[in-house]
């Protein structure tokens, strides 16, 4: 196959990939805003209460630059000046461009911190799945906080909820054994699974082989017990961050007038209303709010309406911030690179 027809079929794919992101976002919005007044819901938010809208934001930037100190534990062992702000810089703009295409923003941020820091990029995608891998993990752990947080049956409002749990725990416990191996018999284990995919397609071992390397340097970078302690407890602010940004986006619309609401509220709104991140829309569009706004409905008794209002409100927030975000940190750090456009394209494609 040519290098043309091989461009075309990379270039379909992308298109279909991205076509069906779009497709999901517009079904989720759908099921969302169903026999909802939109009108209502923007008369909702245009009375939001600025103090908490501030408030909103402060917690969510607070957030996302944790996750950014996070990180540099992370790759503390491997390189332990970092720089914060090409660490934050390609956070926000991985998130500006997961705005756009779902799941890029991975590459993209793992790209140009290994471009900055001079760092290989296979350890920057490790250090990235690494993380991913810990986000599931306290993601699952704050589901099964919420269960026990609300007097409602949560398996009976959300019967997937369950197998989602089921889902998310197989996942960790794959995760933990391939890391193992991985780490413990790196080669010997490699190369068994190589040889194996290797029958089947020599561009798939291949694939595979730079996948556990990926992994191997990517999990390998956490070491040391100041590392561990503190990614750990940077997780678990985070997880409390997001969870207090739940709670104020409730009384950003005074919902407090109309339930008493608290803080174990907003950890439940946060534990499941995550799970649709997971799912590949841009930006989280559409699987956010359907699931923020039927955790309100079925779980805590909000109208239709109102809960409509929180999740357009919370979603359209974190929204702006990252694409404003994005374009300000593209700006500031551009200006001491080199063309980042262009810094993307080529180690993307070679990727």
């Amino acid at each position: 196959m040519t290098s043309d027809k091989k461009s075309k079929f990379g270039k379909a794919g992308v298109i279909i990939n991205y076509g069906f992101s779009i497709l999901l976002a517009v079904i989720f919005l759908y099921v969302a805003f169903y026999d909802v007044n939109f009108g209502e819901v923007l008369d909702i938010v245009w009375q939001a209460d600025l103090l908490w809208v501030i408030i909103f934001i402060v917690i969510t930037m607070l957030g996302h630059f944790l996750r950014a100190v996070r990180w540099k534990f992370i790759l503390n062992s491997i390189k332990p000046n970092t720089s914060m702000t090409n660490l934050f810089g390609s956070l926000m703009i991985g998130y500006g461009v997961n705005c756009v295409t779902p799941k890029l923003g991975e590459i993209t941020r793992a790209v140009l911190v290994g471009k900055w820091e001079k760092l290989s990029r296979s350890s920057m995608f490790g250090t990235v799945i690494l993380e991913r891998v810990i986000d599931v993990i306290s993601l699952g752990l704050s589901v099964i906080i919420a269960l026990f947080l609300t007097s409602v049956n949560l398996s009976e409002k959300f019967p997937w909820l369950i197998t989602s749990l089921y889902i998310m725990a197989a996942i960790i416990l794959i995760s933990v054994i391939i890391l193992t191996l991985i780490l413990r018999s790196k080669e010997k284990f490699s190369e068994v699974v190589i040889k194996i995919v290797g029958k089947i397609s020599h561009k798939l071992a291949e694939k595979v082989a730079y996948i556990f390397t990926m992994l191997a340097e990517g999990f390998a970078s956490l070491k040391g017990t100041r590392n561990y302690v503190w990614t750990i407890i940077l997780t678990i602010v985070i997880v409390l961050m997001y969870a207090f940004g739940s709670y104020s986006g409730l009384l950003m619309l005074n919902m407090q007038n109309i339930h008493p609401v608290t803080f174990s509220m907003g950890w439940v709104i946060m534990s499941i209303s995550a799970i649709g991140v997971i799912i590949p829309t841009p930006g989280s569009t559409g699987s956010y709010h359907t699931l923020a706004k039927a955790t309100l409905v079925l779980i805590f008794g909000f109208g239709e309406t109102i809960s409509a209002a929180y999740a357009f409100l919370t979603h359209i927030i974190g929204y702006i911030l990252f694409i404003v975000t994005a374009l300000i940190m593209f700006a500031i750090i551009n200006k001491q690179k080199e063309n980042l456009i262009e810094v993307v394209k080529t180690e993307i494609k070679e990727t």
